[in-house]
């Protein structure tokens, strides 16, 4: 089952998923875009589902009510790069200037969002490849290729065939966290799991991952509220 309906006023899209592993129903936001699903067991009414969502409908205006709002970039206003808010100025040239405080960005206001998304994908691909051949190396292994996308459901993932992708947001978050992520997936081309030898390998090549996990978590909606 894979059917939207609308609950309140004004109405919310909830998205039925059923699922053969859950036991109960269950409403889950997600914070990088907003959407709602309501997961059903696989013998779940769809009535039942309806009314379960309506009965829970103060708590899930509450949620979305909590997530960052949407930014769209325009000059006079920020965008955060490597951890920092830099200021949107106007530039001269063909490219992307990155200053201290600030990026200085050509071309018409129409033009911006699709020039800072080119920059930030340069900026992250050469960070991301960096990061992943250094950690590979320090476990004796070899990254076949890196690929970039604006994913939403996850920060990075690894290939049996040693290919592995990143979101280029990642480049939008503090240095180091963008590092752990790299380690992260590289941890993979030893350990296909997340077990315990899984997770020693990448507190060995990143001592501190914990933090920068966590700011992940707790910051990683900020990294999608912003729509270019």
């Amino acid at each position: 089952m894979k059917k939207t309906i609308l609950i309140g006023t004004p109405p919310i899209a909830v998205q039925l998923q059923r699922s053969s592993r859950a036991r109960k129903y269950a409403l889950k936001v997600s914070n990088s875009d907003g959407q709602v699903r309501l997961v059903v067991p696989a013998h779940g009414a769809e009535r039942a589902a309806v009314t379960f969502a309506q009965k829970h409908e103060v708590w899930l205006r509450a949620a979305l009510a909590r997530l960052p709002k949407i930014l769209v970039p325009e000059f006079g206003g920020v965008l955060m790069f490597e951890g920092r808010e830099l200021a949107l100025r106007t530039g001269a040239g063909r490219s992307v200037r990155l200053l201290e405080d600030a990026l200085e960005v050509p071309g018409r206001p129409d033009q911006l969002a699709a020039r800072l998304r080119g920059f930030l994908k340069v900026a992250a691909r050469e960070r991301l490849v960096d990061a992943s051949h250094r950690h590979a190396e320090h476990l004796g292994q070899k990254v076949n290729r890196v690929t970039l996308r604006d994913t939403r459901s996850r920060w990075g993932s690894c290939s049996e065939a040693g290919n592995l992708m990143f979101s280029w947001r990642l480049v939008m978050a503090p240095k180091p966290v963008l590092d752990y992520v790299a380690a992260h997936e590289v941890a993979h081309l030893v350990e296909m799991n997340h077990s315990k030898a899984f997770w020693g390998l990448v507190a060995g090549l990143m001592p501190e991952f914990e933090h920068h996990r966590a700011w992940l978590k707790q910051n990683g909606a900020l990294l999608h509220r912003v729509v270019f």
